[in-house]
């Protein structure tokens, strides 16, 4: 849009206001009607080619393609159920009786019957129980009618006995229970539910399986389902919304009030505000782009954006209203002062926005979509209804006798002397200002390297005390689920080796020389020692080509000829003539060699090993180097064989890696971008591009400085926050086009440099100061809500909006004070201007 054009725009909606309403409350109601269509499901998962690239995704997609897929895997899913009781016996007759009592239930209860497998329910109670009556085939009546009939000595007995006697036992007690105490604060027993009963009737019965165990909740059980999760989603949200909202709410109407000193205008803004947001999710249901389950990024950062263009339209208005003047005239010259930085600043923000679109997470790049479609909802509303529905309440309340007319932000008696001073710095010592944030800069970009990467910050549950102790609605309740899995994962292995994490190794090359089969145990081992293999599981944590030769020559004479013939040190795997090996497994046993030793034309040309591990991914990263360390072993020194980790654990952190070099490489562009946008858009307006170029030159620092924060901080690198570095780039930018242009405005108008400056800083800085007040305080709440991730959303956006407020009217005032000695004149003047300037 040209300037005439958008200019010819701003004067209709100043001369026009009932009109504007009305047509902009038409268009928002058919903006609005997308809202319904807005699609909030999961975008986690990548484009699937989005990373062939990497070595591991590589090696990934050769396991599927060489590897004969198990088509025996038994349809059956395990429901672990757990009872914790924190200052009691699990393994007490009453608490054993409980568990009993539990089975029957479910067993009564029809919707988990229809699920149930042949396997049933087992637990230690079971275990007790037919020892108590004697039975090893005793009913589940009968095992109840049993501990009700012993004594508690009796009990504690036949325990004691269990733990000594019986090997299942470990399966349902913690991993580090001593086999000699009698007592413990935890167990679990294991539901069983058969698969092919379908999706519908399995995810009732585990919602059976949920209710069942929230109802025996005072008898310590739990289940950890996607129910459980479900309701823990919900809880934390609902909770969430009754802390952050009620106290973001207060905190912008209590700043704006200050700011405003004006009802109305807080009202106006709001409006503005709220608009803001339903259009951006109105046309993100029109365009088909999908919101996400993060909506809560978008929101508050446009509803920032808002407010801040909101403080720009109501103090130009304000700084334009001459004593005696009317509304309109004051309110026009006001919107064409700042609309055409508004329009900048939405540009070159969408630039930084939209330069996530080519990374691979589409959750990343539809954040990316919707974020410039709200900056630019927030640009049409705060040029057309914001104007309009002030001009219209001003007119009215002063009809009525009531004096419109207040004072612009940063022109205080106690607020323009301190903004003042900071002209007076960039005046006395520019290059000093300079030197240092350079310094400053480069520290904080260099600490990029110091930062830790992870997959996910994960809640750990815990709240504080003070959280829970706030009044009303506002009061943080715990919910159990969080805190109930990290204690799973703190105290018990998987439920089975099915059940853990599996992460393979493909070992790639000369496979048949002598001595593969020794590295690969020997790696094998290191795995081991390092604790990182589910046992006590009643299955193999780990199968390789050593595991599939032993168990085939257990019941294969002939492959039994050939291990004892090839195995020079009596260790049980075959050391020379490997390829004889397997080919004996291949013709005793071609379905199972397939699965660990691939071969094409006779060619032996890769073996897999695969590992059930007892990690999670808050553990993953040190997870994948120990597993490292050990392919590194597997592959052996100058033995012309690779081994490449590639499971869940080890994919993920490679595609962390590149989406985090990605992001430098989007910033890099967008950056790029934007300073030849701004180069362009000021030699358009201003006659220089140079100026453009100093401009931009400060979102590196911001960048910079964000990156030292999250470091001192301890923030670490992670999806969310990743995207959120490339996102500094759009509200870093924003600060600094406002009070670049306005200082070229007032040079083009006749103003000295340092007066230019006076107005840009005091003027402008006013209005940024309320902004970033605004902004800050009501992202600071979302640091309260117990979650890592959201935290450090929250942290990360405040300090770039400090850091971007800061850099604005400390650093830029340098800059444009250093460029105006060494380009004098570069500005073109011009006594009438027709284009329009900004705020």
């Amino acid at each position: 849009m040209s300037r005439d054009s958008l200019a010819t725009l701003i004067g209709f909606v100043t001369e026009h206001t009932r009109i504007t309403l009305l047509a902009m409350l038409l268009l928002s109601g058919v903006v609005a009607a997308g809202v319904p269509m807005v699609d909030t499901g999961s975008q986690a998962s990548a484009d699937a080619d989005a990373f062939d690239h990497l070595d591991r995704v590589q090696t990934s997609q050769t396991i599927q393609e060489q590897f004969a897929a198990t088509d025996d895997s038994p349809n059956r899913t395990v429901e672990p159920v757990y009872v914790q009781l924190e200052d009691g016996n699990a393994l007490s007759k009453e608490s054993l009786l409980a568990g009993l009592r539990y089975q029957r239930a479910i067993r009564e209860n029809a919707t988990i019957s229809r699920a149930l497998h042949d396997r049933g329910v087992v637990g230690f109670s079971n275990l007790v129980a037919v020892r108590a009556a004697e039975n090893p085939n005793a009913s589940l009546s009968e095992q109840i009618d049993a501990i009700e009939a012993a004594s508690t000595g009796e009990v504690e007995a036949l325990v004691e006995r269990v733990l000594a006697e019986d090997p299942r036992a470990k399966r349902f007690l913690p991993a580090d229970h001593d086999a000699s105490a009698t007592t413990a604060s935890d167990r679990r027993l294991l539901v069983t539910l058969d698969t092919s009963v379908g999706d519908p009737t399995l995810d009732n019965a585990t919602g059976a399986l949920y209710q069942q165990a929230s109802e025996r909740s005072s008898a310590g059980f739990f289940v950890l389902n996607s129910h459980a999760w479900n309701a823990y989603s919900s809880h934390f949200f609902g909770e969430m919304l009754e802390l952050v909202v009620p106290a973001a709410l207060a905190f912008i109407l209590v700043v704006l009030g200050f700011a405003y000193r004006d009802v109305v205008d807080v009202v106006v803004g709001m409006v503005g505000v709220a608009l803001s947001v339903l259009w951006m999710f109105g046309l993100l249901g029109w365009l088909g782009v999908a919101a996400g389950t993060v909506t809560v990024i978008p929101v508050v950062l446009i509803a920032g954006l808002s407010i801040d263009f909101g403080f720009h339209v109501f103090n130009r208005y304000r700084e334009q209203r001459a004593d005696g003047e009317g509304i309109r005239a004051p309110m026009h010259r006001g919107v064409i002062r700042i609309a055409t930085a508004l329009v900048l600043v939405t540009v070159t923000a969408a630039i930084g926005f939209l330069a996530n679109l080519s990374n691979p997470l589409p959750l990343i790049r539809n954040l990316g979509v919707s974020i410039t479609l709200g900056v630019a909802s927030a640009l049409v509303i705060f040029v057309t209804v914001v104007p309009a529905l002030k001009i219209g309440i001003d007119g009215l309340l002063e009809h009525a006798g009531v004096d419109r007319r207040k004072a612009p932000l940063g022109h205080g008696r106690y607020l323009k002397p301190v903004l003042g001073r900071l002209v007076t710095l960039a005046r006395r010592g520019a290059p000093v200002v300079l030197v240092v944030a350079v310094l400053v800069g480069a520290a904080g970009g260099a600490a990029w390297l110091g930062l830790e990467e992870e997959s996910y910050q994960q809640s750990d549950g815990d709240v504080a005390e003070w959280k829970q102790q706030l009044p009303g609605p506002l009061g943080w309740e715990t919910h159990p689920v969080a805190a109930q899995s990290e204690h799973v994962e703190d105290v018990y292995q998987p439920a089975s080796a099915d059940a853990a994490f599996q992460e393979p190794i493909l070992v790639e090359g000369d496979v048949t020389r002598d001595g593969t089969l020794d590295a690969l145990q020997r790696g094998v081992d290191d795995v081991r020692d390092r604790d990182l293999l589910v046992d006590g599981t009643g299955s193999r944590a780990v199968t390789s080509p050593v595991t599939v030769i032993q168990a085939v020559a257990a019941r294969d004479d002939d492959v039994a000829a050939v291990v004892a013939e090839t195995d020079t040190d009596d260790d049980g795997v075959p050391d020379r003539d490997l390829e004889r090996v397997y080919d004996a497994l291949y013709e005793a046993d071609s379905d199972l060699a397939s699965r660990v030793v691939a071969r094409e034309d006779g060619e032996y040309q890769s073996l897999l090993v695969s590992l059930s591990l007892d990690a999670d991914f808050a553990n993953a990263d040190a997870v994948v180097a120990d597993l490292d360390e050990s392919a590194a072993i597997m592959a052996g020194d100058e033995s012309g064989r690779t081994a490449t980790v590639a499971g869940s654990f080890a994919l993920n952190e490679a595609i962390l890696g590149a989406i985090v070099d990605g992001i430098l490489t989007t910033m890099t562009v967008a950056l790029a971008a934007i300073a030849l946008t701004l180069a362009g858009v000021f030699r358009y307006m201003h006659g220089s591009a140079t100026l453009g170029l100093v401009v931009a030159v400060p979102i590196a620092l911001v960048l910079g400085l964000v990156v030292g924060g999250m470091y001192l901080l301890s923030i670490p690198l992670t999806l969310l926050t990743a995207l959120l570095m490339s996102l500094v780039i759009g509200l870093g930018i924003d600060y600094n086009i406002h009070v670049g242009d306005r200082y070229a405005d007032e040079r083009r108008e006749g103003a000295s440099t340092y007066e230019a400056l006076d107005a840009a800083v005091t003027g402008t800085g006013g209005a940024l100061l309320g902004s970033t007040l605004t902004s800050v305080g009501a992202l600071a709440t979302i640091t309260l809500v117990p979650h890592p991730q959201l935290q450090s959303f929250g942290a990360i956006v405040v300090v770039a909006l400090t850091t971007a407020f800061a850099v604005s009217v400390l650093v830029l005032p340098s800059l444009l004070v250093l460029w105006s000695r060494h380009a004098p004149g570069a500005v073109t003047t011009d006594a009438t201007p027709t284009g329009v300037a900004q705020d």
